[in-house]
């Protein structure tokens, strides 16, 4: 199979085009699927009810890490299931804002504060089920078992949970720094349940999604890829039904009822998150900042600079955000 320059060099072994034959014009146009009826208000419910949920953060251990003080916390998720993140805290004076970083599908073994101010407060949470600090906590920890688990109603599909933990963290993340503006950084599966998540909680001023998951779902049903999508495309083949599961969890449905600047960095190559999908949540957000990567979920020549170029942008994207509120 021949690829389109200069993914026929980068990536020629690959058993299929990254690109889904999409150029950056096509991707472009690829509209975000509407919400079903009752989206917002369903989300909102789900928002009254986590805070009526106690996040009851406890300290568990603290170490100087990168000049910060890093400690690992134990906090509640929305169904009251004991999730532990890490929270880092600036080396000096208080905070004078939080972030709240989300990560990819493999989870998170430490803490990455490129995105993060140093006077900043963060804290990493590590979505239920998975490793290294909650694996089989609350869900099952491999992929394929993880990505459908509770499917069957949208009240209990685990990427609402994980969608629902974010609010929680963020309450652990205030409870501790103090009350301070939020800002929310995720990758992958971290964009998208973040794209779930931030509509609806008033304290995150902003967000940068990169390469973010879970948009568009009848873009991301229609193709094959190596990521947790296909695991919930086979799944929806055997059992259509859960197609209406999914309605309630597109990223590029939820990321229009934001109003706050949304940064996207988005890839014309993945394997992983085919980039239909990622354009989507783009095109959903109604005050975007669009980043345009070359590939997502690979490495390819020049990514080291692509990524220093986007984290810098995004630090800048985060300080705007917070200006402005």
């Amino acid at each position: 199979m021949t690829f389109a320059r200069p993914y026929d060099s980068w990536f020629p072994d690959a058993a299929f085009d990254g690109t889904y034959g999409r150029d950056l014009g096509a991707l472009r146009r690829i509209a975000p699927v509407p919400p079903p009826p009752g989206f917002a208000e369903r989300w909102r419910g789900w928002r009254t009810q986590a805070r009526s949920v106690d996040a009851a953060p406890v300290v568990l251990s603290s170490e100087e890490r990168h000049g910060r003080r890093v400690s690992l916390v134990e906090h509640a998720g929305v169904d009251g299931v004991r999730l532990r993140s890490w929270l880092a805290m600036p080396a000096q004076g208080p905070a004078r804002a939080g972030v709240v970083h989300g990560h990819g599908y493999g989870g998170r073994d430490a803490v990455d504060l490129r995105r993060v101010p140093a006077d900043a407060a963060a804290i990493f949470p590590v979505a239920r089920g998975l490793g290294a600090l909650n694996a089989g906590i609350g869900a099952p920890q491999p992929k394929e078992e993880h990505v459908l688990a509770g499917i069957a109603d949208p009240e209990t599909y685990v990427l609402g949970l994980c969608a629902r933990d974010l609010w929680l963290a963020a309450d652990a993340l205030v409870a501790l720094a103090g009350d301070v503006p939020l800002y929310y950084v995720g990758e992958s599966f971290g964009g998208g349940i973040g794209a779930l998540a931030v509509p609806w909680d008033e304290r995150f001023r902003g967000a940068t999604l990169i390469v973010p998951s879970f948009g568009q779902y009848d873009e991301r049903l229609a193709v094959t890829c190596l990521g947790s999508g296909e695991t919930v495309r086979a799944h929806v083949a055997a059992h259509p039904g859960a197609r209406e599961t999914l309605r309630w969890f597109d990223a590029s449905s939820a990321i229009g009822f934001a109003d706050v600047p949304i940064r996207v960095e988005a890839a014309l190559w993945d394997q992983y998150v085919p980039p239909p999908g990622q354009f989507a949540v783009a095109a959903g957000a109604r005050d975007l900042e669009l980043a345009v990567l070359p590939a997502g979920h690979a490495e390819y020549p020049g990514a080291h600079e692509v990524t220093a170029d986007a984290v810098r942008a995004g630090l800048a994207h985060l300080a705007r955000a917070l200006g402005a509120s």
